[in-house]
């Protein structure tokens, strides 16, 4: 079975394995786990921020920092196409009180400023409206189609933000996809955001985990949160080794990048699919079954009946998603069962 459903769907290598096996551990509750401290230091490090803190999940780390930076009664200013917003129970609102502004993410994945904008009340001091307490960004923005968010506009978004008096928090939980697909050190795109997520889980390839970093202060409130949500581990560091590696291992995502292309590519020239390669920057594809015999659902399990898992993502799109357990000969295989798929029929 080839599984391009998510990057989630990695094992760790064999070096992650044998970093876990030897690694040394104390209770993470406390502090006392030197893996995990060693791992958050360089996380921090590596996003250019004072400190970090490492949680189980994504949905998780997202949700410690959102309430850390709001209070309850306020609300969050985030893409109606983001992972915060579409995947993760409105959270924020059940658990911290606190509500989301839904606002239109543009196919490349930006939020205009006229629409962040008019996420204000017209009289902040007008008690009927809830006051904007963040603004959440996602880079790369999965369900734009794993596009990378440009260093311009968040230059725009920060400038933006400190005229307003907001914090900026970036779910980047494939935040070292962007920053091989632009070039630049991944701490040239966190600069912009006082808060940053980002998955050990996803392409790092990492079994479980996600980092938040930030200031030194808001740290303290994350793990305050954490410890609340129930995300307080003892010996966490045979996770944190795991992640580790995956820390020393971020050029491999490349490779991820360019199978993404050449599957692009292949699925592009496969009559009944639509789909243009030029705009997959990073490890996702997306594309439409145009073939009238099917409906998204029927492809995908015909897909799955001959061997290959995608899913869909949301407007009927369906979505392909390249990682390290997904080889050039995958890909390969993969155009083809999609050939053999529309040739064949439902």
């Amino acid at each position: 079975m080839i599984e391009l459903r998510s990057d989630t769907f990695t094992l760790p290598t064999a070096r992650m394995r044998e970093a876990m096996l030897g690694a040394q551990l104390g209770d993470d509750v406390y502090g006392e786990d030197p893996t995990v401290r060693a791992l958050e230091e360089r996380a921090a490090d590596l996003l250019g921020k004072a400190a970090a803190c490492l949680l189980p999940s994504g949905t998780m780390a997202n949700l410690a920092a959102i309430m850390t930076h709001c209070p309850r009664g306020s609300k969050i200013l985030v893409g109606a196409e983001s992972d915060i917003y579409v995947y993760e129970a409105h959270g924020a609102s059940v658990v911290g009180g606190i509500g989301y502004e839904p606002l239109p993410n543009q196919a490349d994945g930006r939020i205009l400023l006229t629409d962040l904008a008019a996420g204000f009340p017209p009289d902040p001091e007008d008690p009927q409206f809830a006051l904007p307490g963040l603004i959440c960004l996602e880079n790369t923005q999965n369900r734009c189609g794993g596009v990378v968010l440009p260093s311009e506009y968040l230059a725009e978004v920060r400038a933006f933000a400190d005229g307003h008096g907001l914090p900026v928090h970036m779910d980047g939980a494939r935040i070292f996809n962007a920053a091989v697909a632009a070039g630049t050190p991944v701490s040239e795109i966190t600069r912009y955001a006082d808060s940053v997520q980002f998955c050990l889980s996803k392409g790092l390839s990492a079994p479980i985990g996600s980092i938040v970093a930030g200031s030194a202060e808001f740290i303290r409130g994350v793990r305050r949160v954490r410890k609340m949500l129930g995300g307080g581990m003892r010996q966490a560091g045979i996770i944190a080794a795991a992640g580790l590696v995956a820390l020393e291992e971020t050029d491999r995502l490349a490779e991820d990048h360019a199978n993404a292309r050449l599957l692009a590519e292949g699925l592009a020239g496969v009559a009944g699919i639509e789909l243009d390669p030029a705009v997959v920057q990073t490890n996702i594809v997306m594309f439409r079954v145009t073939d009238p015999r099917f409906s998204w659902e029927t492809f995908v399990r015909a897909a799955s009946r001959h061997g290959l898992r995608v899913g869909e993502l949301g407007h009927g799109r369906i979505r392909a998603v390249t990682h390290s357990g997904v080889s050039k000969a995958d890909i390969d295989r993969a155009v083809a069962i999609v050939h053999q798929v529309l040739s064949e029929g439902p």
